[in-house]
Formats: structure tokens, C-alpha cells, sequence
């Protein structure tokens, strides 16, 4: 038996395969690759390119491989573009998230664990967010990751479906030179890009009400993310009643200046960030609390700032 991860050969997808082949868990990989790569799916694996939308690839899917549950990862995942493509992005994380559902119980299959984000909070008025923190969606990606939480949850009571969702704060790092953030809107690459091509990292607002006036967030490893997949998997094989939902944060959050100047010290290039005027929008703070996951399956945050950024440059590096 296997578990299905839908998304696969993305950025994540591809740390949550290697996890779970770390933990003698077989995986089957389905990914469209439109963000996705195939390099990032390692040797052996059985890989499946095909769309979450396209119902006949998923049942001849679940028809011609023997799977155990589903990690689902798959989807558009970029929140501010969905405020000019929410079509593309409700066809994608709800249309796509019904359709998988729907081929899991013609299959049989009672078992997922769901990649949500921490874009369902919005900005948030508290200092630590908690999984009781009011859901206030602020685009169309945060909508369609909460009612991809609410499908999970109208499928357990319809069927029996066993589930929980992971609240992913700010991913970074890398667990392998194999694989890298090729996202074209997250701090570490949008930093990474910069130095790489001789240009000076830009910092959005510098006089917000934190220690040195720059956002803080809450930065989680990568791998850990990955690790936190396993033990939500090993806790449904086992019959373990899980939350419906879970943040997987830190409880603490670092600035955005100080992941500068830790980039500075790792890379050795050293420069005096862009300030620029806030964005519309962004909060000061955004800290989650992930006492709950840790309770339950196992979740921890293993890696220092200073690894988190060593091992995403080292990965960016290998792949210049």
C-alpha cells in the first residue's frame, strides 16, 4: 500500500515524498506540472502527470495503484495572483479538491490529510494565532483553502472520511539540494534572485510597531513540514481521531531584517536592504501557536533561522 501526494513535484510536495520515504511509507505522485517539477521526484517513485480536475485520470489512478490514504498538496497556490485569477483558482482548490474527494469514495479511500494555509486567518488582530483564531480569508486563494478545510469536514460526516487540515505558515529552507523554492513570490527566492543577479533585496516598510520596525513572521523548515505530514498519516493508519485543523508555527517569529542579515552572514554578500513604503495590507505580525500539533502528531520545529536559510541557499546554489 501507498499513500497518494497530489502536488507531488512541488516545492513541498517533493519534501513530503522524501519524508514519508524516510519513514518506509510508499508514495504514488500525481502533479500537472504547471509550478511543479519532475526532476524534483526522486528515482522510483511512480509518477502520474495529470490534473486534480481531470476525474478519469483519478480513477484509473486509484484503479491501477493500491493506495492506503492521500496527502493533498495539489493546487494553485499563489495568493496574490488569485485576486485577478479567482476563476483559475476556485477551479483548482475547490472544483479540483471535490473531485479528488469524490474519486477517493468511488475508490473506497477514507484517509487525507489536507495542505491548507495560514492565508484562511486574513490579518489577524491577535500576537499568537491559534487554531480557535476567527478565519477571515483576505483572497481568493485563503477562500478556497478554507472551503477545502469544509469539504474535508462535510465528507467525514457524510462518509466517514477521516481528516485534518495543516495550516502552513511562511515554508522555507530546503531539505535536499534536490529540490528548491522556485516560487517567484516568497522572501527566500525573491532575496535569493536579487543577490544572484546583482540587484539589493527589498524590505516593504521599516517602521512598523516591532523591534526593528520590519514585519515578523513566522518562518517554518520545510522538512519539518514534511515531518508533520508522516505523523498526521501514521495517526489516521493507526485510528487516531485528529483535529479537524492544525497550525504548524513556531510560536515564535523572526523580522524580515533579520532574515537579511542572516542571509547576509550565510551567503557572505554583504548589503544594506531597499526600503520601501508597506504594502497594502500587511500586518506587523503573524505568529502561530502550534501546541496542538505537537500534542498530536508529532509536530516540532528542529531547524534554526541560520539553517533554514543555509539550506535554502545551499539548494539554490546547486541548482544556479
Amino acid at each position: 500500500m501507498a499513500w497518494l501526494v497530489t502536488g507531488g513535484a512541488g516545492y513541498i510536495g517533493a519534501h513530503v515524498v522524501r519524508a514519508f520515504a524516510s519513514a518506509d511509507i510508499d508514495t504514488v505522485v500525481l502533479d500537472n506540472l504547471s509550478s511543479g517539477h519532475r526532476e524534483f521526484v526522486p528515482d522510483g517513485i511512480p509518477f502520474v502527470e495529470a490534473s486534480i480536475t481531470d476525474s478519469v485520470a483519478l480513477a484509473r489512478l486509484f484503479a491501477d495503484y493500491s493506495i492506503d490514504g492521500v496527502v493533498h498538496l495539489a493546487g494553485y497556490k499563489y495568493a496574490g495572483e488569485s485576486v485577478s485569477l479567482p476563476l483559475v483558482t476556485y477551479d483548482q482548490n475547490v472544483t479540483g479538491t471535490a473531485r479528488l474527494l469524490e474519486a477517493m469514495a468511488n475508490a473506497g479511500l477514507s484517509r487525507i490529510v489536507f495542505s491548507s494555509s495560514a492565508a484562511v486567518y486574513g490579518t489577524p488582530s491577535v500576537d499568537v494565532v491559534t487554531e480557535s483564531t476567527p478565519t477571515s480569508p483576505q483572497s481568493p486563494y485563503g477562500e478556497t483553502k478554507l472551503i477545502g478545510e469544509w469539504l474535508m469536514r462535510d465528507q467525514g460526516v457524510a462518509t466517514g472520511l477521516a481528516h485534518t487540515s495543516l495550516r502552513y505558515f511562511n515554508v522555507v529552507g530546503s531539505g535536499s539540494d534536490d529540490v528548491y523554492d522556485t516560487s517567484p513570490h516568497n522572501l527566500f527566492p525573491l532575496i535569493f534572485e536579487a543577490l544572484v543577479d546583482g540587484r539589493t533585496p527589498k524590505i516593504f516598510g521599516n517602521d512598523y510597531p516591532t523591534p526593528d520596525g520590519t514585519c515578523v513572521r513566522d518562518y517554518v523548515h520545510v522538512a519539518d513540514i514534511a515531518d508533520a505530514h508522516v505523523g498526521a498519516a501514521r495517526a489516521l493508519m493507526a485510528g487516531t481521531a485528529l483535529e479537524p485543523v492544525y497550525n504548524l508555527g513556531s510560536g515564535s517569529g523572526t523580522s524580515v531584517g533579520a532574515i537579511m542579515s542572516s542571509v547576509a552572514d550565510v551567503t557572505g554578500i554583504r548589503f544594506d536592504p531597499e526600503i520601501h513604503p508597506r504594502r497594502p495590507g500587511d500586518p506587523s505580525r503573524i505568529v502561530a501557536d502550534g501546541q496542538a500539533a505537537s500534542r498530536d502528531i508529532g509536530w516540532a520545529q528542529r531547524h534554526t533561522v541560520e539553517s533554514m536559510v543555509a539550506s535554502a541557499w545551499s539548494a539554490r546554489q546547486a541548482h544556479a
